[in-house]
């Protein structure tokens, strides 16, 4: 975790609060390891601002994780980027004349994750949460729930996802920031 705790240390003291947070976070127990990690990198990756922040994520990432659960986070934040923006559209006009047509995108990937369909929908999860894509989220949640894990282990999604989202502004604050004069 080198790369994200030299990130955390360069932010200003203002946001102290997002750089515990995430640390803690991300040693935490209350999920797997690579499932934190997954989800990071993930929430970063969907996330794009503070290139720096989305690096940093992925090096430290690529310690912890097998290539096929990098290439899934990814995969999550890639495949989320396009349909939290379909499905939150289609819910938010909510006409039925648009919520009753297919979709018609392709998201095969989503069906046959490299490293599994769990890890796959917790990071989905994640993002969606990022999104604000109603759809999205009960969609994830439910394929989760259905599959063993609990409302505990989603809670913690959401917080990680929210910490990552808060962290990566916290970057952005700290590239522009203007250091008081004493």
């Amino acid at each position: 975790m080198r790369h994200l705790e030299a990130l955390a240390a360069s932010l200003p003291d203002h946001c102290k609060d997002l750089r515990l947070n995430l640390l803690s976070l991300l040693a935490s127990e209350s999920l797997p390891r690579n499932v934190s990690w997954s989800i990071a990198l993930s929430s970063a990756t969907f996330i794009g601002r503070a290139p720096a922040f989305v690096d940093a994520t992925l090096a430290d990432a690529r310690e912890v994780l097998t290539p096929a659960e990098v290439a899934d986070a990814q995969a999550a934040a890639a495949l989320m980027g396009m349909t939290t923006v379909y499905y939150r559209t289609r819910h938010l006009i909510g006409k039925p004349s648009y919520s009753d047509r297919r979709a018609g995108l392709r998201m095969n990937y989503m069906t046959r994750p490299q490293a599994g369909k769990i890890l796959f929908e917790q990071c989905a999860l994640a993002c969606s949460a990022i999104a604000g894509c109603e759809y999205c989220i009960k969609a994830h949640e439910k394929t989760l729930l259905d599959q063993g894990i609990t409302e505990d282990q989603v809670h913690e999604i959401f917080r990680l996802a929210s910490v990552i989202s808060g962290f990566a502004v916290a970057v952005e604050v700290a590239r522009n920031s203007v250091v008081p004069e004493s």
